[in-house]
């Protein structure tokens, strides 16, 4: 049997792609979730699941007419961007430090944003929607504009990356920025507040949640479904920066048309069917894999990442991991690893190698070839790639 089924006294079962044992804490929260009246079937959780916020990054968890804001967390509609380009590895050579210094000089990273927004952004239809979100975000439509096209920080990156043949590959991480996060905050503090109303004993607070049919789950699912628009014209955006600085170095700026283009949430909620029903399906840290469906499955930095395609697991709701996964909090691993240590695991990628990324030291991940290994069921791989040059959020 490709999982195991956890040994859980729950009212739906929790099978686990992880391959190991989960330790107790991860057992707890796994328990919690697969406690809630309203999920359907069983919770499936992914290779690279590990400890999250109310629900374990890594989790697949299908509701019946009710839906949780804190298991969708508050980076709405994070995922990845990959592009396959007609360029070969020796076209790079002694250029790549000037590629990333110019993607950083054209992408804010970090807190930053746009100075200027251009027509990729302004032209964008979603903004004629923002007056219908939250109300606690409508001073926030200015920054929204100005962060479409920038990086954000944490595990968010920009690489280009080499597959097996030696072609040249773009690929990035990112989401729907700070109007995202503010968006999931409101909408999270609600639910906590209908909860202590209605005085449920919910095992987590984190585990709120709205139900079909009354005005908050409405408002919800609209702002839900619009941050995640956000981050995939987001990702788009940048990308198309990204393309344009390869060009120019690789072409004299010719343009060239992707072979293959992906472009795939990770943290989300969508309506789907499952096991016959009309259900929604929440993906915190997991990518859908149905039948033919293109997905991104990135390394840490300095490892290998790979592009997928789905081969329609039933059991895991038609889903796969979103990487490798953390083995260590950001704070431990700048407890555990010294600078050397991280210019030692990065040789032969042009990065920072500074104190800054440390928290994103490859040490600090499970290795993604055990985690590949484990999910084989769920999907084939079409491409293993290789960074060579990565810029961090």
């Amino acid at each position: 049997m490709p999982y195991d089924k956890l040994n859980l006294s729950t009212p739906v079962p929790v099978l686990s792609w992880a391959g190991h044992e989960l330790g107790h804490d991860e057992m707890k929260m796994a328990k919690n979730v697969a406690s809630l009246p309203f999920v359907h079937k069983h919770v499936a959780l992914m290779p690279d699941v590990h400890l999250g916020k109310g629900a374990l990054v890594g989790s697949v968890i299908a509701t019946k007419d009710a839906i949780v804001p804190a298991a969708v967390g508050v980076d709405i509609g994070c995922g990845m961007c990959a592009v396959k380009t007609p360029y070969h590895a020796d076209q790079l050579d002694g250029k790549l430090k000037q590629i990333r210094l110019d993607v950083e000089k054209l992408i804010p990273v970090g807190f930053n944003e746009n100075k200027d927004t251009d027509k990729d952004v302004t032209n964008w239809q979603g903004w004629g929607d923002f007056k219908d979100l939250h109300s606690g975000v409508q001073h926030l439509d200015g920054k929204a504009l100005k962060q479409m096209g920038s990086l954000g920080g944490g595990n968010h990156f920009i690489e280009l990356c080499l597959d097996t043949e030696g072609q040249v590959w773009l690929m990035l991480h990112s989401g729907s920025r700070n109007i995202g996060n503010m968006l999931a905050q409101r909408h999270i503090e609600t639910a906590k507040e209908l909860a202590k109303l209605a005085g449920l004993k919910l095992p987590d607070p984190d585990l709120s949640h709205f139900v079909q049919g009354t005005s908050e789950f409405e408002a919800y699912w609209r702002d839900l479904q619009w941050a995640q628009n956000y981050a995939l014209r987001n990702r788009e955006v940048m990308m198309a920066r990204f393309k344009r600085v390869v060009e120019t170095h690789l072409a004299g700026g010719k343009p060239f048309k992707p072979s293959i283009q992906v472009n795939c949430h990770h943290n989300y909620a969508e309506r789907e069917t499952h096991f016959g029903e009309s259900v929604y399906v929440t993906r915190k840290g997991a990518v859908r894999a149905r039948q033919e469906d293109y997905g991104i499955i990135p390394g840490s930095m300095g490892a290998k990442s790979f592009i997928v395609k789905g081969k329609g697991c039933a059991d895991a709701f038609c889903s796969c991991s979103h990487g490798a996964g953390r083995r260590m909090s950001r704070n431990k691993a700048k407890l555990h690893f010294t600078l050397d240590d991280l210019i030692q695991q990065t040789d032969g990628v042009e990065c920072r190698k500074d104190e800054g990324v440390l928290d994103e030291i490859p040490s600090a991940y499970k290795p993604i070839e055990q985690v590949m290994a484990n999910q084989n069921d769920l999907v084939e791989v079409v491409a293993t790639l290789k960074q060579v040059m990565c810029v961090k959020g």
